[in-house]
């Protein structure tokens, strides 16, 4: 697939795929019932994609197939003419912050040349990352989250305490925000949705220097893709619980348990990432409806020509 296509015929279509699945999940902010707002988006966001000219595979999904019906890892999406494309989605990152009425919940999607995302298992993965800007190899993983903040306060030419991290507010983080504050670092602590966590290092605007912690494998994929498009740092290494999420790597091509993941390691080509908010959040506004009129924000990256653009579309409700 080339950057042309990836450029002109992918972009507008991947706006359209999270737009869908961010209306229908809007429909059901604050009703209380995670499952159903997951089910609107993920029927929304498959008719979407089903629509469209493309070949494409769910590499990065709702699961294996014996426990997603849809949009699972393997299933084939599209007309079957068109591009052939790798897949990864999250039809609504942040199904408690939708049934809740909290901020932050996307509509969020990645595409790229078929066989270069990482089919990563349903698994845990610990996550650095940073945005663009900052010397190569300035994060590492195996560092402590302390040596990190100072190693970017280094390369921004500030103080530690001058730096921000975000980090998921889970108790087997209490070790990482001890490291962190250590040294003075700000910690900015987020109940769900580690996509959007990851994605506020790209814009200064969020005050976000550093993401670190362990959240969901496959939204360490996605993050990537956005990552990749601006120019960020990311790395990562699976985290297994029992034998049977051993076997669901292995499945999947896993050999390496311990590998170290770069950026580029898991997002191999060039990439198109979109995410639609669903609620009002730091970077993205959410649906909302005035005089009639379905309103939405939605964030569209594309690496091949390293252009980020902010779409905002109006429809009859």
């Amino acid at each position: 697939m080339s950057a042309e296509t990836l450029d002109r015929g992918l972009v507008l279509d991947a706006v359209r795929v999270t737009e869908a699945a961010a209306i229908a999940a809007w429909g059901l902010v604050g009703r209380g019932d995670e499952k159903d707002a997951d089910q609107a988006a993920v029927d929304a966001m498959r008719n979407a994609l089903n629509e469209l000219a493309i070949d494409g595979e769910i590499v990065i999904g709702e699961g294996e197939r014996d426990e997603a019906p849809m949009l699972y890892i393997g299933e084939k999406v599209g007309t079957g003419k068109g591009p052939r494309v790798d897949i990864a989605l999250d039809p609504l990152e942040g199904t408690t912050l939708t049934a809740k009425a909290m901020a932050n919940a996307l509509a969020v999607m990645a595409w790229a040349p078929k066989g270069t995302l990482l089919n990563a298992p349903d698994t845990y993965m610990d996550k650095i990352a940073c945005g663009p800007g900052l010397p190569a190899g300035v994060i590492d993983l195996d560092k402590s989250p302390a040596d990190n903040v100072k190693a970017i306060a280094k390369a921004k030419g500030v103080k530690p305490s001058e730096i921000t991290v975000c980090v998921l507010d889970r108790p087997r983080h209490a070790e990482i925000i001890a490291s962190l504050r250590s040294v003075g670092a700000r910690v900015a602590l987020i109940t769900d949705g580690d996509v959007a966590g990851v994605i506020h290092t790209t814009d200064p605007a969020t005050g976000i220097d550093l993401y670190i912690g362990q959240g969901g494998a496959p939204e360490g994929v996605l993050a990537c893709a956005a990552l990749k498009c601006v120019g960020g740092q990311f790395q990562g290494r699976l985290v297994f619980r029992n034998a049977d999420e051993k076997a669901r790597a292995t499945r999947l091509g896993v050999t390496d348990f311990d590998r170290k993941y770069d950026l580029h390691e898991i997002v191999r080509g060039d990439a198109i990432f979109a995410a639609t908010g669903v609620t009002k959040g730091a970077l993205l506004d959410g649906v909302s409806l005035k005089d009639g009129l379905i309103h939405t924000h939605t964030l569209v990256m594309n690496s091949s020509s390293g252009t980020v653009r902010e779409v905002r579309m109006k429809r009859k409700a």
